[in-house]
């Protein structure tokens, strides 16, 4: 069976939780605590796994992946259907635009390292830090949401979730977490909420996760 180390509020290891269960597949979580214990990522024991000290890490018959969207493009090669990539080079390019927007232009300023750092080397309070975390992310949400005007169907693209909507979900969690504004994003929320009635990305949620809590 597959292994994913896996975090319940990581936004990376979230998106490839969705892919799986869009798959089919099924996946060993074997959970690892950003927090707890000074962060068990930065033990020994998981840098031999993932040198990084961040998670994902997929092991499938003892091959370590890493990075959630090489992991998903990895699943998508052995398990193509149903395509989480688009059926063109059209819908492949807007799909991974949309990707990326999330994966490199939102995520890298506002994940736990980053915070972390902003507060503990920096010296901001909660609240600058928290106006850090907003600014970017409710920019790049803009994005996103000017690019939907253009791609959106049902989903991100079209009328099928794709790499983009495994993105999309963990990024409004956090949003929401963080109390983000959304309202200027009404197909942002709307993609949301149909890919949140599904069976797949309703079992992939932080709350469902075996370390939630």
């Amino acid at each position: 069976m597959l292994q994913l180390h896996s975090y319940f509020r990581s936004s990376a290891a979230y998106r490839v939780r969705i892919a799986l269960g869009l798959k089919g597949l099924e996946a060993q979580i074997l959970p690892v605590h950003l927090v707890k214990n000074g962060g068990e990522q930065r033990s020994a024991a998981y840098r031999a796994i993932n040198p990084a000290g961040l998670v994902p890490a997929l092991v499938d018959d003892g091959h370590v992946l890493t990075q959630s969207l090489a992991i998903i493009e990895y699943l998508e090669e052995l398990h193509p259907q149903p395509p989480l990539l688009g059926r063109s080079p059209l819908e492949r390019a807007h799909i991974r635009a949309l990707a990326l927007d999330i994966a490199c232009e939102i995520h890298p300023l506002n994940n736990l390292r980053v915070l972390n750092y902003l507060q503990d080397e920096m010296g901001l309070d909660e609240e600058q830090k928290m106006r850090w975390y907003r600014h970017w992310t409710e920019t790049g949400l803009a994005t996103v949401e000017a690019r939907l005007a253009h791609t959106a169907g049902q989903f991100c693209v079209g009328d099928s979730p794709s790499l983009a909507d495994c993105c999309l979900v963990p990024q409004v969690f956090n949003a929401q977490r963080f109390a983000c504004k959304l309202d200027p994003y009404p197909t942002v929320v709307a993609v949301h909420a149909r890919c949140s009635a599904l069976t797949a990305f309703q079992q992939a949620a932080p709350e469902m996760q075996p370390d939630a809590g």
